[in-house]
């Protein structure tokens, strides 16, 4: 089964083939075949860029009130395509260990293996966009030290969030620990679960 390891070699794939456009509307290109580990890791990566780059657009205190409602939307069903992804990963994850015979004494982990990874994803953009700040010469070297530190701390933490995910998948490969998913049963988007949008039927 992939490592850590290779989930960033993706994640930093993703990230580096976005940025040669750098356009929210550049089409994806999944290299992976699909139905596969790695096809479903670059898919979330990709959502994950484009959303990063759809919430500093949004920020813009100049934004067309139209347009910004349209982004709001945009975002809205980015967030709803990377949670079915994250729920598609931990499928995955599911069958993969379906015929493990689980441990006494097996235990829960707080959050299941995709969202782990998910936070994997988010850190590969941060650590991109915190290194270009650190090394801008537009700015003042207060900004430089400030940026290289946090890029510091932000590499630290996917060292140790990539251990984390690899100890998390081994235990539940040994039947140490145990998944158990709980589908994000979001109501906002559903339109009998929303007052606002049944109340309009």
């Amino acid at each position: 089964m992939l490592s850590s390891e290779t989930y960033n070699k993706i994640f930093d794939q993703v990230v580096e083939t976005y940025h040669r456009t750098d356009d929210v509307d550049t089409p994806i290109t999944n290299p992976y075949d699909e139905g596969t580990l790695p096809y479903f890791l670059y898919l979330k990566c990709w959502i994950d860029a484009v959303q990063w780059h759809l919430e500093d657009i949004i920020r813009d205190p100049g934004i067309d009130p139209a347009e910004a409602l349209k982004l709001k939307r945009r975002i809205d069903k980015s967030n709803q395509d990377r949670t079915d992804v994250v729920e598609m990963l931990d499928s995955y994850f599911l069958d993969r260990f379906k015929d493990v015979t689980r441990l006494p004494g097996a235990t829960i982990n707080t959050e299941s293996p995709a969202w782990a990874i998910d936070r994997l994803s988010i850190l590969a953009l941060k650590i991109y966009h915190m290194r270009i700040e650190a090394g801008r010469t537009d700015v003042t070297d207060t900004h430089r030290d400030t940026c290289r530190a946090k890029l510091d701390i932000l590499l630290q933490q996917r060292r140790d969030l990539s251990e984390a995910i690899d100890t998390l998948l081994d235990d539940i490969a040994r039947g140490k620990k145990y998944m158990k998913v709980y589908r994000q049963m979001k109501m906002y988007n559903d339109p009998n679960l929303n007052p606002i949008l049944y109340n309009r039927k």
